[in-house]
């Protein structure tokens, strides 16, 4: 009888500090350079098409959830973008484009044998940027701005290269809903600041406001540092008022990433006990 209490104890024991176990969510930081082209179409300000370089910084943060770090995946995202285009055929005109985006999202994680995960869920993107073309001396400049709804896929697969241990990730995003800033053809800006405001806020839909934003990445991990090499094709059409806006990317992406943990003060536990939970890897 005793030696059944004992086992009944003992298995108690395991049962509640298994429970009591600390879960540990590093935070993944990326920064990355991307370089490479662009082509775009702003019949606002040109019927012409214009190609040529586009520069962008990108930062980018994932963490499991604190509320199910098992499935659930946080991720923030921004970037900074520029390019300076050239008119087709002639190229006696350039185009010049910045752009500012940031979003955030939440994905479901799901788990596969040989060291796949699949992630799906949604996003939300403000974005803002503005077209200028200098040989338009009358109205030179086409502000963009927009708020979006969107939903987000992807997958990545760890394995080693030799003795490195590798991630290979794919993630794309879609807007489904939202609104988008856009005048009417042919209006002024400065008739827009004398107080003709009326239709500039559009709905944004896939019809009308299409975006695919494709990355496809390989982290290296070479100790505690995180090499990131990949691509980027990001497509955006958008039509409002008789205005078409196309912007397409075809950018390399080389930066640097790390994980690391935000311990609090009081942390009772001792670190190597706990159970770490990476949002990627």
């Amino acid at each position: 009888m005793r030696l059944k209490f004992n086992v009944f104890l003992l298995s108690c024991l395991l049962f509640i500090s298994a429970k009591a176990q600390t879960v540990e969510r590093p935070v993944l930081s990326a920064y990355a350079i991307e370089l490479g082209s662009a082509h775009v179409a702003e019949t606002y300000l040109s019927p012409l098409h214009y190609s040529g370089t586009t520069l962008a910084l990108s930062y980018e943060r994932m963490q499991a959830m604190r509320f199910d770090p098992e499935r659930w995946v946080m991720r923030l995202d921004g970037r900074l973008q520029g390019s300076l285009t050239h008119n087709n055929p002639t190229r006696n005109a350039s185009m010049w484009n910045i752009d500012l985006r940031l979003g955030w999202g939440m994905m479901r994680r799901f788990r596969f044998d040989g060291g796949w995960n699949v992630f799906a869920g949604g996003s939300t993107t403000a974005e803002a940027g503005v077209f200028y073309l200098p040989k338009n001396s009358n109205n030179p400049a086409a502000a963009k701005a927009s708020w979006t709804v969107n939903a987000s896929a992807g997958a990545a697969f760890n394995t080693r290269i030799g003795r490195m241990p590798v991630c290979f990730r794919y993630l794309a995003e879609i807007p489904l809903a939202g609104i988008f800033f856009s005048p009417q053809y042919g209006e002024l800006y400065y008739e827009i600041y004398l107080g003709n405001r009326k239709g500039l806020v559009h709905g944004a839909w896939p019809g009308n406001y299409f975006r695919f934003n494709n990355l496809l990445t390989a982290d290296l991990r070479l100790g505690r540092t995180i090499v990131r090499l990949g691509y980027r094709c990001n497509i955006k059409s958008v039509q409002a008022s008789d205005i078409v806006t196309r912007h397409i990317e075809h950018t390399a992406v080389i930066g640097i990433a790390s994980e690391w943990l935000s311990l609090s003060a009081d942390r009772k536990a001792p670190l190597e006990k706990a159970k770490i939970i990476s949002a990627l890897y």
